[in-house]
């Protein structure tokens, strides 16, 4: 007789994790990243426990778009006024102050969609322009998304 565990949020173990997005294809890295905010990867997972680990980004603004997504992937979004419907271009956003975004938004789309668990397991998400980042204390480990994830 099989028995199922289901783990209790206080049994959940969040661990750090650094990932460094230069020249990882944006979809690869969102995928991977979602899937361990999530906490899919562990054994023990359970789908309304926030059992995921928390995961920091550097160089955000070096991950690759691959084809014509630089140009033509377009993100909307609302100002809340009348005729307030904003539309910029990835490439650009990339390039801009705030080449982060584009990450962040990739995984949240990748995320269960609007529910309070959601909302938990995105707060574990860290992206940061650059090499710095204010994490060190929490001493991360650091994620390689190689081979198995079909990244060089």
């Amino acid at each position: 007789m099989n028995i199922t565990h289901s783990i209790k949020a206080s049994d959940a173990k969040h661990e750090w994790f650094v990932v460094d997005a230069n020249g990882i294809p944006l979809g690869r890295l969102a995928t991977t990243i979602a899937l361990r905010l999530r906490g899919k990867h562990k054994p023990n997972y359970t789908p309304h426990v926030d059992n995921g680990d928390h995961i920091v980004v550097i160089n955000a603004e070096k991950v690759k778009l691959t084809g014509n997504k630089a140009r033509n992937m377009e993100f909307h979004y609302h100002t809340g006024y009348v005729g307030g419907l904003k539309t910029i271009i990835a490439g650009d956003e990339l390039a801009g102050k705030h080449p982060e975004r584009v990450i962040q938004r990739a995984v949240e789309r990748m995320m269960p969609k609007d529910s309070p668990l959601s909302r938990q397991m995105f707060t574990k998400l860290h992206v940061y322009k650059g090499e710095a980042h204010p994490h060190s204390g929490q001493q991360p480990q650091e994620l390689k998304l190689g081979a198995k994830e079909g990244v060089r």
